[in-house]
């Protein structure tokens, strides 16, 4: 008998291009797509938008359809934690800085669903999108740590026409507010000018992305970070593949992006 492969893409369900280019990406891979749908609590803060995340199963098992997913897992909560846990994971590295350094504990819930899926679906390559970086990069750890088989995969992100990276949090932006994030990426692109240029100084491309930022848009930053990838530490000079990573604040959503790249401000082909 024929062995298929597995291509595996978990999501938070309220799905958009994004997650259907990584099911795109899938089939170049795999003989079978396994899409999961899960807003995982243990990745909620107890400020955070646990219980307004958007959602809409009938919408998303109609999406999953179209694109002709094979295998489309719905657990709810109940399925996915019966109980008091007696292990938990706790992710010690590349978390406190970017996202992680605002929301503890957070990549500690994604690491715990990630090795649970991973040993429920038995996928052979694993999909993830670029748009959240950071999460690539512990993914990578949690993979090689544990020796999972699955190989990930990151794709580049998908965005709208004027730059604007998908996300399922841009519904709440206001109309003004739609056309100032679309200022985010550009500022990122301010700082990979910088990088082609030859600039090799971190703090003057940070300067100069939140510069950008202040003057384009009336969000509030989170952060604007250089830092190596996947590694996510500290540089002092560019002198290794790098990440430019923003968040930034609007009224009723926290909009994320970045930029992955050479020393030479050229984006690489792969980048795990």
């Amino acid at each position: 008998m024929e062995q298929k492969t597995i291509g595996f893409v978990p999501t938070m369900g309220y799905l958009h291009e994004g997650h259907t280019r990584l099911m795109e990406e899938s089939k170049k891979y795999a003989d079978i797509l396994i899409v999961s749908i899960f807003v995982n609590p243990l990745q909620f803060g107890p400020n955070e938008d646990f219980d307004r995340y958007p959602r809409d199963e009938q919408r998303d098992q109609a999406i999953a359809e179209k694109h002709e997913v094979d295998y489309l897992f719905i657990p709810t909560v109940k399925e996915m934690y019966s109980g008091k846990e007696i292990v938990t994971i706790n992710v010690k590295d590349r978390t406190d800085v970017l996202c992680g350094k605002s929301r503890p504990n957070h990549f500690d819930g994604v690491a715990t669903v990630l090795t649970k899926l991973f040993h429920l679906t038995q996928a052979d390559f694993a999909f993830f999108g670029l748009k959240d970086a950071q999460q690539v990069a512990i993914v990578k750890g949690l993979i090689d740590d544990f020796n999972f088989s699955v190989k990930l995969i990151a794709v580049a992100t998908v965005r709208e026409d004027d730059g604007l990276a998908k996300s399922s949090r841009n519904i709440y932006l206001t109309k003004n507010e739609r056309h100032e994030a679309a200022f985010l990426s550009k500022a990122l692109l301010e700082g990979q000018k910088l990088m082609i240029d030859g600039e090799k100084n971190p703090d003057m491309i940070i300067e100069k992305v939140k510069k950008y930022i202040v003057e384009h848009t009336n969000g509030t930053i989170d952060y604007v970070d250089l830092l190596s990838f996947p590694t996510l530490s500290t540089v002092e000079v560019i002198d290794q593949p790098i990440i430019i990573a923003i968040a930034v604040q609007f009224k009723k959503a926290r909009l994320i992006d970045n930029i992955i790249m050479n020393t030479d401000g050229t984006v690489p082909h792969e980048v795990v």
